[in-house]
Order: C-alpha cells, then sequence, then structure tokens
C-alpha cells in the first residue's frame, strides 16, 4: 500500500508517517527542502527517537521523497496511484497545494477511478474542509461533483509533540510517547482509511478538535507568552514558575467549563486531560523553544483561534475567563525581533492604542472583555520581571 503524505516535517514524520508505516504503507512525502528530500532518498528510511527513559528509537522505512515545485508530474503521478492522501504543510499553505491535488484528484479520476480519503492534519478547526473548499476552487462543478463521489475528506484532531533532532545524514525526529490521531469517520469513503490501527475514529470530530485546540495548543501558546515575560527558553522551564503553571492550569480549566456546557463532556474526563497536557508540556527531556510555540502571534490571537475563541465563548455564558485573558494579554506582549508577526502587532499598538489592537487582530468589541485584557496588559507591561 502506497500512503502520499504532503510536508516532510515534524508531524508528517513523528506522527503521520509513524502511523501510516506502523499499518503497513510505503510513505512518500511531498516537500520543497532538497536536502531533507535528499536524506529521505538516500537512505529510504528515517528515524525517530522516543522521549522517555530509554529513549525508544523506531527505524521507519521504506520510504520516498518527491520536491513539490520541481517534480510535480511525478507528484500528480502518486496523486493517481495512492491508498491515502495526507498533508502536514501548515494550514496557511493548504491553498497553495490545492492545484496540485485538484489537477492529481481529476487525472485519478479518468485514469483510476478508485476511491481515497484526503486528510489534512494541521493544528487549526476542520483543516480538511478548508482544503476540500480550496480544492473546489480549481474545478468545475461537474468535476468536482464527479470527484466527491469518490473522494472522502474527513476532518481530524491530531496531537503529539515532534522536534527535530539535527543529523546531515539522516531524516530524524524526536517524539513524546503519547500521540493521538482522531478521525471523522461519517466522512471516510476507503476502507482502507477506515480500518487503521493507533487511529481513534469518532461520529462527531468538533468536541475533540476543540478540546485539542483550546486545552493542548491554547496552553502552550499561554505558556510560551508568560514564558517570554519571563525571559525563560523554554516551556518546560516556563513551567517551573509557580504562578505561570497556576495561570495556564487556570486557563485549561475555564475552557473545560465551556467544553462542558457545548458538548456536555464528562468534568473528571477534562481533568484528567488537563493534568495529563501539564505533564507532557513539564516533560524534561524535551527542550520545547519558547519562540517556536508562540511564534505567529497574528494568527494565534485571531478571534477563531485557540486563545480568543474560547475566552469570548465563556464571556458569552456569563463564565469566567480571567486566566484566557492575562494569556491574551501576554500574547500581545510577546515581540521577538524575529518574529515579523509579533512586530507587526507592536508596531500597531504604538500607532494606535491597546484597544484598537484587540479590536483589528482579534475582534474583540465587548467593553467588558476589553477592559479585563488591556487592564492585564498594563500590568505586565510595567513589571520588570
Amino acid at each position: 500500500m502506497r500512503a502520499l503524505h504532503f510536508g516532510g516535517g515534524n508531524i508528517g514524520k513523528g506522527l503521520i508517517g509513524y502511523v501510516l508505516n506502523q499499518n503497513g504503507f510505503l510513505v512518500e512525502f511531498v516537500d520543497v527542502s532538497d536536502e531533507s528530500i535528499d536524506r529521505f532518498n538516500r537512505n529510504k528510511r528515517y528515524i525517530i527517537e522516543q522521549l522517555d527513559d530509554k529513549k525508544t528509537t523506531h527505524i521507519l522505512e521504506p520510504v520516498a521523497a518527491l520536491h513539490g515545485l520541481s517534480q510535480k508530474e511525478d507528484v500528480l503521478t502518486s496523486i493517481q496511484e495512492a491508498d491515502i492522501i495526507t498533508t502536514s504543510v501548515g494550514v496557511t499553505n493548504l491553498e497553495k497545494l490545492a492545484p496540485t491535488l485538484a489537477e492529481g484528484l481529476v487525472r485519478r479520476l479518468e485514469q483510476k477511478g478508485t476511491t481515497v480519503d484526503v486528510m489534512a492534519n494541521e493544528n487549526a478547526l476542520h483543516a480538511t474542509a478548508l482544503l476540500k473548499e480550496a480544492v473546489k476552487k480549481h474545478l468545475s462543478p461537474e468535476q468536482f461533483a464527479a470527484i466527491a463521489e469518490k473522494t472522502g475528506f474527513p476532518n481530524v484532531a491530531i496531537d503529539r509533540l515532534s522536534l527535530t533532532k539535527a543529523d546531515d545524514q539522516v531524516e530524524m525526529v524526536l517524539v513524546e510517547p503519547y500521540f493521538e490521531w482522531i478521525v471523522e469517520q461519517p466522512a471516510i469513503v476507503n476502507d482502507t482509511t477506515a480500518q487503521l490501527e493507533g487511529v481513534t475514529y469518532v461520529e462527531d470530530l468538533a468536541p475533540y478538535i476543540e478540546r485539542k485546540l483550546f486545552i493542548v495548543n491554547m496552553g502552550h501558546a499561554a505558556t510560551a507568552y508568560l514564558g517570554h515575560l519571563h525571559h525563560e527558553p523554554t516551556i518546560q522551564h516556563a513551567l517551573k514558575h509557580p504562578d505561570i503553571e497556576e495561570t495556564v492550569r487556570g486557563a485549561m480549566t475555564e475552557v473545560s467549563r465551556y467544553l462542558e456546557a457545548a458538548y456536555d463532556m464528562k468534568p473528571e474526563e477534562l481533568a484528567d486531560y488537563i493534568d495529563r497536557t501539564i505533564s507532557r508540556f513539564k516533560n524534561d527531556l524535551i527542550a520545547d523553544d519558547i519562540y517556536r510555540v508562540g511564534r505567529a502571534p497574528i494568527r494565534k490571537l485571531h478571534a477563531e483561534e485557540r486563545l480568543v475563541k474560547p475566552a469570548k465563548a465563556l464571556a458569552d455564558r456569563g463564565l469566567s475567563y480571567t486566566n484566557l485573558a492575562k494569556a491574551i494579554a501576554a500574547g500581545y506582549l510577546f515581540n521577538p525581533s524575529e518574529d515579523e508577526e509579533a512586530l507587526a502587532i507592536q508596531a500597531y499598538i504604538a500607532e494606535t492604542s491597546m484597544e484598537e489592537a484587540l479590536e483589528h487582530f482579534s475582534q474583540i468589541e465587548q467593553p467588558s472583555f476589553k477592559k479585563k485584557v488591556i487592564s492585564f496588559y498594563e500590568t505586565m507591561a510595567q513589571t520588570s520581571w
């Protein structure tokens, strides 16, 4: 069996490629890094080192790789022949991928006609649906209707910390032991996709996507922004500060109140999920860089993203969002010189005001919401860490 995966980065290798390899697939990566592609093709394998006490190692083979730009014809052929198609390219790159995927799916329909599932494994709500709509733009209504009969676009939720390990000779990635790949079962059209070991299948993906984005990804970003104020280099160092852990855990607990109300999720299960997430963040075998986690704050402070959306939902229900507001304020103080989005936020605040920045970047309009965030912002901005 053949799997085609767009994106040779950490999640592609450490989670998606790992699970597919364990299920007997030859995994073919599509990437744009010449060095990475060369290592894949030279070694026909890559290595995963698990961040546990034993440093368990997995050798994943066989693998291959294609260059997404210079080998487009080969990529189109692989789209035609793959038994499953997956991505982990970053949600902002799905639009760039869509034209090639659309062309390949048209050829597949014309020449092979078998069913296939396409899954976008990105840290965003309904990423596969976004990819599906992007593909649709490059097809006629008749083409898209025909492809939709043979192609599934299940949304997914993913969770695994994966980090690059430097090695010039072979592709390597460090992963935590825990992982989760949850797939929306009703949207699957191919039997192979529906029988993957290591995958959890659910009827309604929304609670799991929001649980992951609003607890794990929110907590990760909140720790990074608060840790930056303490000049800490990693998430692990940041959480050694009791006040940071208290705020992050408090924000996660606030989110759990929303998940209980919106999806009738059980409080005890959410409490266990929070404990496990904090424990994962504290893993001393990991050095999770503050700037890697906090980068691109314009996206992460957007109204539909991990920090602001759950806070707004809590505010609308009359529930507490104090810790989330503090984390949002810290995000507006994130100012590493190498991050263009962080610098753009700082420039906007300097030219206008923090109140206008909250309206512009986060679409926060409620006076009480803005007042709460601004109060934290002003206090933290004046504090000497």
